[in-house]
């Protein structure tokens, strides 16, 4: 989940962009332009705010990094980043093979020279920040058209990014949306490509609980890994290459071995993700009844199939461990929303809300004339939202499992984009510029490819087009006039087995030969995959435009809604860099049951103990815990080294790898999870159930000086043994 510098415009993007008022809310996902107004010294922060971010100078945010999806911080002057074992997992499965096993057994560099290439991996670190909002809806003020008036928003945001790199070459630019429709600020950011594996715990430690324990407290999960940042040796970002150097941050976090104790003030900086809690009920509904519950038995059944194709095959188990992963992270964490939708009746909370808000409407005169519709044009947006959601979901999710179709979607493009050249030479020439960027696209796709998988994922999806009916029907299959849905399962399945686009090898070497013989290649799957463009087209052609009449629709949303609180109104999480702080706190789940904030050793062996294989660990480690081999990693209070801790602070995803930092903005451990009933935070945050959860500082160290015996990351962080 990113990095401030010079130039960051405070005081333009509070006033313009995020239009605070005084009060200050439990929950808050903070832009940094805000910390003042955040309460950071009643809570108990010790340091001062400008010691956090301070526009010129440099500060704590100075230390922290994007690292792909996650967050990270640089912990040493020479580029060492402290992320999760799950933010590397990609990496460490790339750089693995069954004679060098690292996402199994772990790996350890004792040196530069060491480390690994972490293929996959960059990082981004925040250079600036400026509103840019009158720009773009500048560019809309006279748009009625709700297709063009997101087109143009878009064209608009890209302009600006694209203005903004050519103006310095040396940052990448993004225009982020605050609010929907109604407020965004371009970012600048420096990347840094080589990326660089320097210590992985073994799997045992990094995974402990596996996916039994994902989203669940009490938990025993050391999720840290160690990278490092390498830059040409004039200081740019560069591929990567033996030459390069490691990177000089301008801040780096000192780490903290005494850790913290139950109801200690502490805070984060990181990149949340996404959330969602300035939408109306609709959405929530939407979300309940079809997203949620479709994609958690979807990744369900293709994790079923990858579990299976890699059971008796270590290879394919390590191709398709990383799908396996994300899969099965995305499914428990929507089965706890829908969980929490359901438990809180979060639905009904809602459209009492809105309600209320409908009322605040008609009460003022001003306020009926400008938005005496709009609840009403919600409800007829989903409306349709929900007449075709089941056609939507297959769509959107047709191509996410069958990897072979996203190979047939790349050669289609290929050849669109050849067809357009009628010269023959300059075709060829066209073909020769662009293969090594299609093999790239490929080659990412092939990866992870298992035809078995495919097929079974394929035909559990085509038996379910085969369902669909009215208005939700897929035209293509039923065109195919199938009878039966093993019939629809069978086609695909047999469309899959035939095509020549199985075999990397072949696709490579004769179909991509030269453009002649790529552009004569037409197999079923092809076809198929044609077909299913031109009928999605007029859909996706549909969503843009309900897209852009959403997007009006919200900007008024959240400027009434504004007014209607008249409260502190933080703007969702959009990947951009936030500050979010609490306490060291347990928590109360159910009747008579406390949950403490800290997890030991001690539990983890007793986990252990059950003998289930995600529960496996190092013998090292209870070796080491009878012999109190503790080092300065224990804590008198619990009577043993603390594992994980439990916060209030307000996370999501994209804060996985964030610094957890005390009162003194020193790392005492690393967010990478929440418990499960805070998996509804994306759509609200409640102080009684909203937890997160961090690996502790002190399991870090003690893992890596007394178990892994990682002196030369120990000894780079300044920590003595």
């Amino acid at each position: 989940m990113n990095k401030l510098k010079v130039g960051l415009l405070a005081a333009v993007v509070a006033a313009a962009c995020f239009n605070f008022s005084a009060a200050v809310p439990d929950e808050g996902m903070f832009p940094l332009s805000e910390l003042s107004r955040a309460g950071l010294k009643k809570a108990g922060l010790k340091i001062k705010e400008k010691d956090i971010y301070n526009p010129g100078q440099i500060g704590l945010v100075d230390a922290l990094v994007q690292v792909s999806g996650c967050s990270g911080s640089f912990v040493s002057p020479n580029g060492l980043i402290i992320t999760n074992h799950h933010c590397a997992f990609s990496a460490v499965q790339l750089a693995s093979s069954p004679t060098h096993n690292y996402l199994e057994n772990g790996f350890v560099a004792n040196s530069y020279e060491q480390e690994i290439e972490a293929k996959g991996l960059t990082i981004r670190i925040t250079d600036s920040y400026e509103d840019v909002s009158q720009q773009v809806l500048d560019a809309v003020a006279s748009i009625s058209d709700p297709i063009q008036r997101i087109e143009t928003i878009q064209q608009k945001r890209e302009e600006i990014a694209r203005a903004a790199e050519a103006a310095d070459p040396t940052i990448k630019a993004e225009v982020s949306e605050m609010f929907i429709g109604k407020s965004y600020v371009l970012f600048k950011y420096k990347t840094i490509e080589d990326v660089r594996l320097v210590y992985i715990p073994r799997q045992d430690i990094g995974e402990f609980g596996g996916e039994t324990d994902n989203w669940v407290w009490p938990r025993h999960t050391g999720d840290f890994s160690f990278l490092r940042a390498y830059v040409s040796p004039d200081g740019k970002s560069a591929k990567y290459a033996k030459e390069n150097v490691p990177y000089k941050p301008k801040k780096h976090l000192k780490v903290s071995p005494k850790g913290v104790k139950e109801n200690d003030f502490v805070f984060i900086l990181g990149y949340p993700g996404r959330t969602f809690r300035h939408r109306p009920a609709q959405y929530l509904s939407y979300q309940q009844q079809f997203l949620l519950p479709y994609t958690s038995n979807l990744y369900e059944f293709q994790n079923q199939q990858m579990h299976l194709a890699g059971k008796d095959d270590k290879a394919t188990e390590l191709a398709l461990a990383t799908r396996i992963k994300r899969n099965a992270n995305v499914m428990k964490n929507y089965q706890g929303k829908l969980k929490g939708l359901r438990n809180i009746g979060l639905v009904d909370t809602k459209k009492a809300e809105d309600e209320k808000l409908a009322a605040f409407i008609n009460s003022k005169p001003e306020l009926k004339a400008k938005y005496g519709s709009l609840m009403q044009d919600i409800d007829a947006h989903y409306a349709m939202v929900f007449a075709d959601a089941e056609k939507e979901l297959w769509y959107n999710n047709v191509y996410s499992g069958i990897r072979l179709l996203q190979i047939a979607s790349l050669v289609n493009s290929f050849q669109e984009a050849l067809g357009k050249e009628l010269n023959s030479s300059k075709r060829e020439n066209l073909f020769r510029i662009n293969i090594n960027q299609f093999k790239k696209q490929a080659d990412g796709l092939y990866e992870s490819y298992n035809k078995a998988v495919d097929k079974s994922i394929a035909g559990h999806m085509f038996q379910q087009a085969y369902q669909l009916k009215g208005q939700n029907s897929i035209g293509f299959i039923q065109n195919k006039g199938f009878k039966s849905e093993q019939q629809a399962a069978d086609y695909i399945q047999s469309v899959i087995e035939k095509s020549d686009l199985n075999n990397q090898e072949v696709l490579y070497t004769r179909i991509l030969k030269d453009a002649a013989s790529l552009m004569a290649y037409k197999d079923e799957l092809m076809k198929l995959q044609d077909a299913l463009m031109l009928e999605t087209a007029p859909f996706r052609e549909e969503q843009k435009r309900r897209e852009g009449n959403l997007n009006k629709l919200m900007a008024d949303y959240v400027a009434v809604k504004e007014q209607f609180l008249a409260t502190n109104f933080i703007p969702d999480a959009n990947s951009t860099l936030r500050l979010t702080f609490g306490n060291i706190k347990g928590y109360s789940p159910v009747d008579a049951t406390y949950m403490e904030p800290f997890t030991t050793v001690r539990g983890l062996i007793e986990k252990g103990n059950s003998g289930a294989p995600e529960f496996t660990y190092p013998q090292a480690i209870k070796q080491n815990w009878l012999d109190k081999n503790f080092g300065n990693y224990f804590k008198k209070e619990i009577n043993d080294v603390p594992v994980n801790i439990l916060y209030n602070m307000d996370t999501t995803g994209g804060n996985s790898g964030s610094p957890i930092m005390n009162a003194y903005g020193e790392l005492i451990g690393v967010n990478f999870d929440r418990a499960y009933d805070a998996t509804i935070n994306d759509f609200a945050w409640n102080e009684s159930y909203s937890r997160s959860i961090g690996v502790d500082i002190r399991y870090v160290l003690w893992i890596a000086d007394k178990i892994d015996n990682a002196q030369f990351i120990i000894k780079e962080m300044g920590i003595g043994s």
